[in-house]
């Protein structure tokens, strides 16, 4: 497979960082994005011990819930680095709370991050795969967009809007050469996970068949199979990957 250039929004969090690291080791380019200055130290840090520099990472701040300004990065990233092939919706927040007690602030930070900012992006970068006939779409979903969560009605429409999102622009750019799917990870060793109460935490465990969290690993790896060309024929599905923990036809 040649050499790509890949976007990876939310690319300095934990799972980002690992597909970040992944899709370098597999011979692209990668641009990971980040909308919060600081949060890209420990990113740096990561690729340093990977053995991964200049030459195969760069960094690009961008709010992705700003249509305007993640166009403006966007342009950036191809007059530095070239066109976008591969592109890895993974920026993410929570602000749980039961509905009855959620503000609005609280729906529509997370509904802007999670779900409009794959719009955003999606929409300044798709119109240049399918003139090149060849890209890769990846979404980041969630075990709990599927399932629903109790205390994550924001959350969980957020990343249910991704998979309707996820199955529409497949049919619409297949006949371009261009793939869109989603992977919803169940629960993941993450600092976003490891910010949960220990014994909430130790709870989610139990319930899953697995008998242990995901690893941010697990889920690259299934990242740069879909971004690769063997993945070619699979469009508009979403791949669970929650060791057991919810299953459905």
């Amino acid at each position: 497979m040649d050499k790509k250039i890949a976007l990876v929004t939310g690319g300095v969090g934990g799972i980002g960082s690992a597909i970040c690291k992944r899709l370098a080791q597999q011979g692209h380019f990668v641009v990971a994005n980040y909308g919060i200055p600081g949060t890209e130290t420990r990113y740096l840090e990561k690729m340093a011990a990977a053995g991964l520099n200049g030459h195969s990472t760069a960094l690009a701040f961008g709010d992705v819930t700003d249509y305007d300004a993640i166009g403006e990065m966007v342009q950036g990233i191809e007059k530095t680095h070239g066109p976008v092939d591969i592109l890895v919706n993974c920026a993410g927040i929570t602000r749980d709370a039961t509905f009855r007690k959620m503000t609005p602030e609280q729906w529509h930070l997370v509904i802007e991050t999670n779900l409009t900012s794959v719009f955003n992006v999606t929409r300044h970068v798709i119109d240049g795969m399918c003139e090149r006939g060849w890209g890769r779409v990846v979404n980041i979903s969630s075990v709990n967009g599927v399932r629903g969560q109790f205390g994550q009605t924001n959350y969980s429409a957020a990343k249910a809007g991704i998979l309707g999102f996820t199955k529409a622009l497949a049919q619409e750019v297949i006949r371009k050469g261009v793939t869109v799917n989603a992977i919803s990870p169940g629960y993941v060793e993450t600092e976003m996970v490891a910010a949960i109460r220990d014994d909430v935490r130790q709870q989610i465990v139990a319930q899953i068949p697995a008998g242990r969290l995901g690893l941010p690993e697990e889920i690259a790896e299934s990242v740069a199979y879909l971004t690769s060309d063997k993945s070619a024929y699979i469009t508009g599905t979403n791949l669970s990957i929650n060791g057991g923990l919810h299953m459905y036809a």
